[in-house]
C-alpha cells in the first residue's frame, strides 16, 4: 500500500518536530540565507499546508523557500554537523511535497499576473 503524499508529508512533519535544530546552524548564513529563518519559514508553510487550504500566496512563498533550500544545501558543510544536512534535506522534501499537494488541490486558483 502506497503512502499518500499528504500522509507522507504528515509523517515527515512529525519526524521533523522531534529532530533537534543543529546548534552550529544558529546565527549562520549560507548563500545569503539565514539558516534559522529558512528552517522556520519552510516549517510555517508545511504546517499550514497540513491544516488549512493552501492558497496561491502561501504556495508562492513556499516555492521561494524551496529554491532557497536548494541553493544552500550544497554549501552545508561538516560545521553544521551530520544532522544539518539531514534536516535541510527533509525541509526540501517537505516543501516539495506541500507544493505538489497544493498543485493537486482543485480549490487552488492559478496565480494571474
Amino acid at each position: 500500500m502506497n503512502e499518500s503524499d499528504r500522509d507522507l508529508l504528515a509523517r515527515l512533519w512529525e519526524e521533523h518536530l522531534r529532530m533537534p535544530f543543529p546548534p552550529n546552524m544558529r546565527g549562520r548564513e549560507i548563500e545569503g540565507e539565514d539558516m534559522v529563518y529558512l528552517d522556520a519559514s519552510i516549517a510555517v508553510g508545511v504546517s499550514s499546508s497540513l491544516s488549512e487550504p493552501f492558497d496561491a500566496k502561501r504556495r508562492h512563498a513556499l516555492l521561494r523557500r524551496l529554491a532557497a533550500v536548494e541553493k544552500v544545501l550544497p554549501s552545508i558543510d561538516g560545521e553544521g554537523g551530520a544532522g544539518a544536512v539531514e534536516r535541510y534535506e527533509r525541509l526540501r522534501e517537505m516543501a516539495a511535497l506541500a507544493v505538489g499537494i497544493g498543485d493537486a488541490d482543485p480549490r487552488r486558483r492559478p496565480v494571474v499576473g
